[in-house]
């Protein structure tokens, strides 16, 4: 079988690109693995998945299968380059639209210089909704790692981060820590690791061992939770600069005001990188 699709990234956080709607293929778990060998396919950290939706005021169903095949919730990247695909690709002219996820509907928005700002939604912090092993969905939970008691903010963004603040992410142990918290129990879906060094009040580094990914360059859905957990910690204030391995983000957050949670607001790049056709092995 022969598929075309668009190589992206937001941030060095790399997709492969696949228009479901003018061609009829999803891949499945092990064609995704294979697109995404760095080796033997095209290589990304994620496929993005463009359909058409059948929820009335929503413009387009967006699926994401992480590069071991899983299918997850959502992608703060990707939702960058899902907004500025569909538009080069004629399947919209409208700049902002409603993209319906496994994680729930947001809201991208292609702006005049080329930026895309994407409404992400309310943070969740109830722990059966992450989903989190927990009796509280206090700011800062202990988690247990290989006997060491660290401190993790658990938040999701339609899908499930797990954020310590740590002194210095050149030194972080994020290799050595990232998959135990990423597979912990307490997790039972799995979960993104963030190590977030707070500079200021509104600026922070940040790297993130994604599920199903290991470390990327850049994690849009970690930046908003970062951001989120440091406001609710009382270490930042928004707006919030978010410096990634692969570049800036810019966060906002309005947070928690007469029992109403504020939607988290995501503004970076969105690169398309180019566009190919190649064919699927025939033993997958």
């Amino acid at each position: 079988m022969r598929i075309r699709f668009t190589k992206m990234h937001g941030l060095g956080n790399d997709f492969v690109v696949l228009d479901a709607i003018n061609q009829d293929f999803v891949p499945t778990p092990a064609q995704a693995r294979w697109l995404a060998d760095r080796h033997f396919g095209v290589g990304c950290d994620q496929i993005l998945i463009v359909e058409r939706s059948s929820t009335p005021g929503v413009d387009f169903r967006y699926r994401i299968f992480n590069a071991d095949g899983g299918e997850v919730e959502q992608c703060g990247n990707g939702a960058r380059c899902f907004v500025r695909f569909v538009h080069e690709q004629g399947l919209t002219q409208a700049r902002e639209i409603r993209v319906e996820t496994k994680g729930g509907i947001i809201a991208p928005r292609l702006e005049a210089d080329g930026q895309v700002t994407v409404d992400m939604g309310a943070p969740i912090f109830a722990p059966a909704e992450i989903p989190f092993t927990s009796d509280t969905d206090a700011a800062v939970q202990p988690l247990d790692v290989d006997g060491k008691t660290i401190e993790i903010s658990a938040v999701s963004m339609g899908n499930p981060h797990a954020v310590q603040v740590v002194a210095d992410v050149d030194t972080a142990p994020v290799a050595a820590q990232g998959p135990r918290i990423e597979a912990h129990p307490r997790f039972p879906r799995r979960v993104n690791a963030g190590f977030m060094q707070v500079l200021d009040r509104h600026a922070i580094r940040l790297r993130v061992y994604e599920r199903g990914a290991g470390e990327t360059l850049a994690c849009g859905t970690g930046a908003c939770a970062a951001v989120v957990a440091g406001i609710r910690r009382g270490l930042l204030d928004s707006p919030v600069r978010v410096t990634t391995r692969g570049g800036d983000l810019s966060i906002a957050w309005a947070g928690t005001r007469d029992g109403q949670c504020a939607p988290v607001l995501m503004t970076g790049p969105a690169t398309t990188v180019f566009s190919a056709e190649i064919e699927l092995p025939n033993n997958l």
